[in-house]
């Protein structure tokens, strides 16, 4: 007796039960690409005192502990915002210029599945320039995230653009923004910036050597950097999770198409 072979509407139904698992794997990959360290406003105006945010989610399931950000070539660090249970450390050069601002957790840091925003003043350049932001993310197995790669990279980092060409609501924004800083905001800030050097000292006389030690390891080659990233294999094992769920999807498929024809 001819076996009779299943209808395409029998293996249609039978497939149709394997997509939920396709695409959680799918999604695996997208969370894991779209998950960066970010610095915002993508576009402001030359010469304008903005205020930037720098968000920081957390890719692993392990906390952040710490986040330095160099300050790009041209722009001018001023203030940040205060956060609870984080330290602030500003490192500077030989002209007092602010190169790196690193953020410490005093507590827990940022755990799985959450993300933090930190914020802070800067005077942009006074012509069109782009700025791009490498930041250096630290988990509390040790190792180290770099978002230093050009755009379209594995770990890209953030450009803000500062550019005149903005339309005219932004651009009257950000020099009536400019203006009231220049008029009144310069005393505060030399207050401010007074009460940050006090929190500084309260540090110890060790803060300098501790800002250097932050500024060294946020310039350290790629290669060190990599191999303390390899320490916490989360990332991998995402990947290997996602891959070996599709392929299981697809081997069943494939079983149960087979099964089909042997009950026919």
């Amino acid at each position: 007796m001819r076996k009779k072979l299943p209808s395409l509407t029998a293996i249609w139904a039978k497939s149709m039960a394997l997509i939920p698992a396709v695409a959680a794997s799918l999604l695996l990959f997208t969370g894991i690409a779209s998950a960066h360290v970010t610095v915002s406003p993508a576009s402001t105006a030359p010469g304008a005192w903005e205020t930037y945010t720098i968000k920081v989610p957390v890719e692993k399931d392990i906390p952040t502990v710490k986040v330095a950000l160099k300050i790009p070539e041209g722009l001018d660090f001023k203030q940040y915002r205060a956060i609870p249970d984080w330290k602030v450390e500003l490192t500077k050069d030989s002209a007092e210029r602010i190169t790196v601002v690193t953020w410490t957790a005093e507590g827990e840091g940022i755990l799985p599945g959450e993300f933090q925003q930190f914020d802070f003043v800067a005077k942009n350049p006074g012509s069109d320039a782009e700025l791009a932001w490498d930041a250096f993310q630290y988990y509390s197995d040790g190792s180290i995230v770099e978002w230093t790669g050009d755009e379209g990279s594995e770990k890209p980092h953030s450009i803000t653009v500062v550019t005149s060409s903005t339309d005219a609501d932004s651009a009257s924004a950000s020099a009536s923004h400019s203006h009231g800083h220049d008029n009144g905001h310069e005393s505060d800030q030399a207050g401010n910036s007074a009460g940050h050097e006090g929190n500084s000292s309260v540090e110890g006389t060790d803060q300098n050597s501790g800002t250097e030690a932050a500024a060294e390891t946020a310039a350290a080659p790629v290669s060190e950097l990599e191999a303390a990233e390899n320490g916490s294999p989360i990332g991998t094992w995402t990947i290997i999770l996602a891959s070996a769920a599709l392929v299981i999807s697809l081997i069943a498929l494939g079983l149960t198409i087979r099964g089909t024809k042997k009950s026919a």
